[in-house]
């Protein structure tokens, strides 16, 4: 009791003194000018849309967040809890609602991760500006409290943090992890993990490397089968499929892979000119002309020794025609048809395949040496083409093939394995790991709330309440797991008040603990990054005190 009443008498005093401060401010001319009623209503519009994103995404927080079912103008669903994912789905039409939208773009790619948080983190500094402003403090006066905050902030996670060797792969695994138990595929987490860390490690140099290119990792969707199923593939995967129309051969050893962007077609007209046929005999040698035509092309491909073909999709015209397929199969050439634009560059790289765009450049050279590529049947009506054995794959890429019984968790699949790479890839950026239950936010909270002690003033008062707004996110967390969040976020900053630094909270078992030990971990640049996005882009929205619409 004595204890609680001490605490209620210092809380009196310091309103006490917060009261006084803002009166000396008001007094000495400090304060918001005298008709600023436009730029109070601007902000505190701004402030509210901004918030109400912020609102919507919270719930999808942490392992035990809901997921958010979006549907299109055309019936289309998306089930998903990555925010950035949601957020890039909603149809906001106010322009700071989209700020917070472009904000959790932004920490998607800088750090992949993380991107529900630094939204929540956003709403909560909101709210600790709003009541600033509430007091009469200056905007800017606010906005530049908040950047030392950030500032400081920074400087308290580096401190926390622990040094990360590439080549531990239990470090880089454990942070996989962590981000992938908050998804809906948590519990496939086990096997996605280590297919996101070997993936990484097999593209990048442990040694030498400070980023990761994720163009050089490509996720292959195939509907069917189950999460089980998804695998990291030592070699090329093709979703298109091995074309059977003449009975060509469905499985090549020592091939010799070529990838044209011509047509083997026979050649059309321009859009305006029309060919009219009177009698059979024009016909005949129009059919001949055409045979002739192709069975010259296959020729010519078949001389380099190719026998195994990929042709890139054609808008204009058919790609391939029966008769050239036929001829293919005759001169015992695999044609795989329908290869996307996008997907060329990744099929060169990995394979060494040159992409050759006209039949005169087509030579032996620009070929790529195959150990083996057959069509393999995945059940039921599915297949994939599987290229092994590859010579130039020192290219460092690799292809994961991804499984799924609907499409919704084939896409949600896709998107928890992207954001595990990413995580990786964060590690490898910046090596050091931070705890993750919401531990680093309590820490900055706790170090900030001592800091503004030691500096008096305006800005003292500010950087409080940054300090009480990153609570939200503890709060948020445990309220998500279905505990007392007061008793939970009460519990946690007195583990911090002790210097237990690493306590964070226990979601599956409802309490306090060290998150090391639990192996909770997630990467520093995650931590950092969402907070310094955060803060400016609450700073930005301050600073903002008219909307002016231009017709």
């Amino acid at each position: 009791l004595a204890e609680t009443a001490l605490g209620a008498f210092h809380c009196s005093r310091a309103r006490g003194a917060k009261t006084r401060a803002t009166a000396t401010m008001s007094s000495d001319g400090s304060k918001q000018k005298a008709n600023d009623e436009k730029g109070q209503d601007v902000r505190t519009t701004n402030i509210l849309a901004a918030r109400a994103v912020a609102d919507t995404v919270r719930t999808s927080l942490g392992p035990k967040g809901m997921d958010k079912m979006i549907q299109d103008p055309k019936g289309e669903v998306i089930i998903s809890n990555d925010g950035a994912t949601i957020l890039a789905q909603m149809k906001l039409s106010h322009p700071t609602a989209k700020m917070m939208a472009e904000l959790s773009k932004a920490q998607d790619v800088e750090a992949g991760d993380g991107t529900t948080s630094v939204v929540v983190i956003a709403g909560a500094l909101l709210g600790a500006a709003e009541r600033l402003l509430s007091k009469g403090i200056h905007p800017q006066m606010i906005t530049e409290s908040f950047l030392m905050a950030a500032e400081k902030a920074e400087e308290v996670l580096t401190n926390m943090s622990i040094p990360v060797d590439l080549g531990n792969r239990e470090q880089l695994l454990q942070s996989a992890m962590t981000s992938l138990n908050s998804k809906v595929v948590s519990q496939n987490a086990e096997l996605l993990g280590p297919i996101a860390v070997d993936a990484v490690l097999k593209v990048i140099d442990a040694k030498t490397a400070n980023n990761v290119d994720l163009n050089d990792i490509r996720l292959v969707k195939k509907l069917g089968g189950t999460t089980d199923d998804t695998e990291l593939v030592d070699g090329l995967v093709l979703t298109q499929r091995v074309s059977k129309v003449a009975g060509g051969p469905r499985r090549v050893e020592n091939a010799k892979v070529g990838l044209i962007q011509f047509c083997l077609s026979a050649p059309k007209t321009d859009m305006e000119s029309n060919i009219q046929v009177r009698d059979y005999s024009a016909m005949d040698r129009l059919l001949r002309e055409e045979r002739t035509i192709l069975a010259k092309m296959v020729k010519q491909i078949a001389k380099t020794g190719c026998n195994v073909l990929l042709v890139q999709k054609s808008i204009l015209r058919d790609a391939t025609t029966d008769l050239s397929l036929d001829f293919c199969a005759k001169a015992k050439i695999l044609v795989v048809r329908d290869v996307e634009r996008d997907d060329i560059e990744f099929i060169s790289k990995i394979t060494g395949v040159e992409p050759v765009a006209s039949l005169d450049h087509f030579t032996a050279e620009k070929l790529a040496p195959v150990g083996l590529v057959y069509e393999e049947n995945l059940g039921g009506e599915s297949s994939v083409v599987r290229f092994t054995g590859l010579q130039a794959s020192a290219g460092g890429c690799v292809s994961v093939l991804v499984r799924a019984s609907n499409i919704l968790l084939l896409d949600e699949t896709e998107r928890s394995i992207h954001d595990a790479l990413c995580v990786v890839r964060s590690l490898v950026k910046k090596k050091a790991l931070i705890p993750g239950g919401a531990a680093p936010e309590m820490e900055v909270s706790q170090k900030l709330a001592q800091w503004a002690r030691t500096l008096g003033g305006v800005s003292a008062v500010c950087i409080d309440q940054y300090a009480e707004a990153l609570e939200l996110v503890p709060y948020t967390l445990a309220e998500n797991a279905g505990l007392q969040p007061v008793e939970i976020v009460t519990k946690l900053r007195a583990a911090h008040a002790q210097g237990d630094k690493f306590a964070g909270i226990n979601v599956k078992k409802g309490c306090i603990s060290n998150m090391y030990e639990e192996k909770v971990v997630q990467p520093l640049l995650v931590s950092t990054s969402s907070i310094n996005m955060a803060t400016e882009t609450v700073r930005m929205i301050l600073k903002i005190d008219d909307i002016v619409i231009t017709r």
